[in-house]
C-alpha cells in the first residue's frame, strides 16, 4: 500500500511533455508560455485579465499592493486561514482584524464581518477565504463591505462556482480573485499563484508590483526626454515607479498550468467523486461530524480538502492518538489550520483574544482533512473509509 497523503499533484505525460518543450527552447524565463497560461486562465474563470506570479502568498500581496493597503491603514480577513491572507497585509504594514467562521461554511461569516467592519470603519481591504474550495455568502459579504476592495483568497477554490452558478473568479463579488498552484492544489505548476480581475488598471498594477515597480509603456515615463533619441524610443530603457517585488512565474511554471488547466475540469469531477463518497460512508457516524456536506455545496465546491470533525472527549482519544492509528494503515491527513490568532506573531499584532472565536476554536479542536486528490483508487478510498470507522466504531 502507498502512503496516502492529504492531497497529492498528477501530472501527467502531457504535461511533462510541454514543460520539455519549454525546455528545449529559447526562453525558460516568463515570457509567451506565460502570456499564454494568462490568457487561458482568464478566459476559464470569466474574468478580463490574469497576471501570473511565483507563488499564492506572491499574489495575495500584489494584490493588497495594488488595492492601496499602505501603513496605518487595515484589512479585515478570516481567523480560519493559513497566515499567508493575514500576512499579505502586514508586508504593506496594515493592520489585520479577523472574524470568525460560519459552522457550515467554514468560511467567513457575514454576521462576524458586519461587526468587525462597526468596530473598524476604516477597514480599505476584506479578503474573503474559500475554505477547502467552497465559496460562501459570497454576494452577502459584498454587500456588507460597501465599497471597500474585496480580494478573494481562492487558493483553494480554482474550478469553484460561486451560488449563482458562475466561476469563482469572474468578478461578480469581488475586485480581485487570487488563485495558488501549489502541488496539492486544483491544478499546479510546482509553486505559482495568480489574481483575476475585471479592473484594467488594477491588472497594470499587478504587473507593475509582479516586476520590481518598472514601467515600459513609453506614455507613463516621468523623464521620456531620458527614454528617447531622435523620436525612437531607447531599447534598454525603462523606469521604476514603485517599491515591486520579483514575483515572476517561469515559462516552465506556466507551461505546467497551461497543461494541467486543460484538465481542470477532470480533476475537479473526480474530486468531487470521492467526496461524495466520503458523505456516504460517514454520514451519520457516533462522534463524527462533516461540515459543507450539502449537496449545494459539493455540487459547486472545489474540493481542495475534504475535511472531518471528531469528538475527541467523547472518543477518549487524543488528535495524535487518531493520527497516529491512521498513519498505521498508511493514511496521511492533515489539520488546516492553526488560528491565526493563535500564532505567537499574531499576539502583538490583532485585538482580542480567542473567545472572540467561539466557532474557529470549536471547529480547530477535532478537525482532520482526510485524503483527497485525483490520482485516488477506489480501494485507496475504501481504504481511508474503513480506518475512519475503525476509529468512531
Amino acid at each position: 500500500m502507498r502512503p496516502l497523503n492529504y492531497g497529492r499533484h498528477l501530472v501527467e505525460d502531457d504535461d511533462i511533455d510541454l514543460v520539455v518543450s519549454v525546455l528545449r527552447g529559447d526562453l525558460i524565463t516568463q515570457g509567451p508560455m506565460a502570456e499564454q497560461f494568462e490568457t487561458a486562465l482568464a478566459k476559464k474563470v470569466g474574468a478580463k485579465y490574469a497576471v501570473v506570479v511565483s507563488s499564492g502568498t506572491a499574489a495575495l500581496h500584489v494584490s493588497c499592493l495594488a488595492a492601496g493597503l499602505k501603513d496605518g491603514e487595515l484589512g479585515i480577513t478570516s481567523s480560519m486561514t493559513f497566515v499567508a491572507s493575514a500576512n499579505a497585509m502586514r508586508y504593506c504594514g496594515a493592520k489585520v482584524a479577523l472574524t470568525d467562521i460560519a459552522k457550515d461554511t467554514l468560511s467567513m461569516c457575514p454576521t462576524s464581518l458586519s461587526k468587525a467592519i462597526q468596530r473598524h470603519p476604516e477597514a480599505s481591504v476584506v479578503i474573503p477565504v474559500h475554505f477547502a474550495g467552497l465559496a460562501a455568502e459570497s454576494e452577502k459579504i459584498r454587500k456588507i463591505s460597501g465599497d471597500r476592495i474585496i480580494i478573494e483568497d481562492g487558493a483553494h477554490a480554482l474550478g469553484a462556482s460561486y451560488d449563482n452558478g458562475r466561476p469563482v473568479g469572474c468578478g461578480d463579488f469581488a475586485d480581485m480573485t487570487i488563485f495558488s498552484f501549489h502541488p496539492v492544489k486544483p491544478i499546479t505548476t510546482g509553486e505559482g499563484g495568480a489574481v483575476v480581475t475585471n479592473d484594467q488598471e488594477l491588472a497594470r498594477l499587478l504587473r507593475l508590483y509582479r516586476s520590481h515597480g518598472i514601467e515600459r509603456e513609453v506614455e507613463r515615463y516621468e523623464n521620456a526626454d531620458d527614454a528617447l533619441e531622435g523620436g525612437q524610443r531607447l531599447p534598454w530603457y525603462y523606469e521604476q515607479h514603485h517599491l515591486g517585488f520579483n514575483y515572476r512565474m517561469t515559462d516552465i511554471q506556466a507551461a505546467l498550468g497551461l497543461s494541467q488547466l486543460k484538465k481542470l475540469n477532470r480533476f475537479i469531477s473526480l474530486r468531487r467523486d470521492i467526496a461524495k463518497r466520503y458523505d456516504q460512508a460517514l454520514t451519520g457516524l457516533d462522534n463524527l461530524s462533516i461540515p459543507q456536506q450539502s449537496t449545494s455545496y459539493r455540487d459547486r465546491s472545489g474540493h481542495h480538502l475534504y475535511i472531518v470533525q471528531f469528538d475527541l472527549e467523547r472518543l477518549g482519544k487524543t488528535r495524535l492518538e487518531i493520527i497516529n492509528i491512521l498513519r498505521e494503515r498508511n493514511v496521511g491527513c492533515q489539520v488546516h489550520y492553526i488560528p491565526v490568532y493563535h500564532q505567537p506573531y499574531y499576539a502583538d499584532h490583532l485585538e482580542g483574544d480567542r473567545t472572540d472565536f467561539p466557532v474557529t476554536e470549536a471547529y480547530y479542536r477535532g478537525c482532520l482533512s482526510l485524503p483527497l486528490f485525483p490520482a485516488m483508487t477506489d480501494k485507496e478510498v475504501e481504504r481511508v473509509i474503513d480506518a475512519v470507522r475503525s476509529i468512531v466504531q
